[in-house]
């Protein structure tokens, strides 16, 4: 797989995101930074998450601001899915393949990935949930369902929460209905898209 970028800009309120998805030492690396208000404040969050061959978080970093707030959390994953948020470990992750960054919609690319559905198919997903603008983790159960080749039903805390995802070849979403939208992507060739 080639290295590709995409931009989005939020649609509920100003922001914009980049993020990148490169190989890395036989996995991948997410990486990107999101600049956006949350609540009036200004914010900006770096963010680095290293995955396996299967796409399973290994290890998150994040850093930046929350209005005035500095915030850098460091995560690991061992080889028994346990978490640990700044080297202490939480319990109530364990398990957990994929981490969801609450205040991104790059992260939704970690599930499609790894469960590789078909269309027609769902998957039931506990994910590593980052809460914004609180971050602070907590397990959040999801559902994955393609709808069509490049279109998946997505569902959290129950069927509480829906909706459509729209997605590129790579996984990126590129409509996320009420929240976001692409912007700008690009592959490792130097080809650009508006999209």
């Amino acid at each position: 797989m080639k290295t590709t970028s995409i931009l989005w800009r939020r649609l509920d309120q100003p922001g914009h995101e980049f993020a990148r998805l490169a190989p890395c030492d036989g996995g991948w690396l997410l990486s990107g930074a999101a600049v956006l208000a949350e609540a009036g404040e200004p914010c900006r969050l770096d963010y680095r998450i290293r995955c396996d061959a299967q796409w399973r978080t290994l290890e998150v970093g994040i850093e930046g601001v929350v209005g005035t707030r500095e915030v850098a959390l460091r995560v690991t994953v061992d080889e028994a899915q346990r978490w640990f948020v700044d080297g202490v470990e939480c319990a109530a992750l364990a398990g957990c393949q994929d981490v969801d960054l609450g205040f991104s919609p790059s992260t939704n690319l970690l599930p499609i990935r790894r469960l590789a559905l078909a269309v027609g198919e769902q998957a039931s997903v506990r994910a590593a949930w980052l809460r914004f603008p609180q971050l602070v983790f907590e397990p959040l159960e999801q559902v994955y369902r393609r709808v069509e080749a490049r279109r998946y039903g997505y569902e959290s805390g129950g069927g509480s929460f829906r909706a459509e995802l729209d997605v590129d070849d790579e996984g990126f979403v590129v409509r996320y209905p009420d929240f976001w939208e692409r912007f700008a992507a690009g592959t490792g060739r130097g080809r650009r898209r508006r999209g």
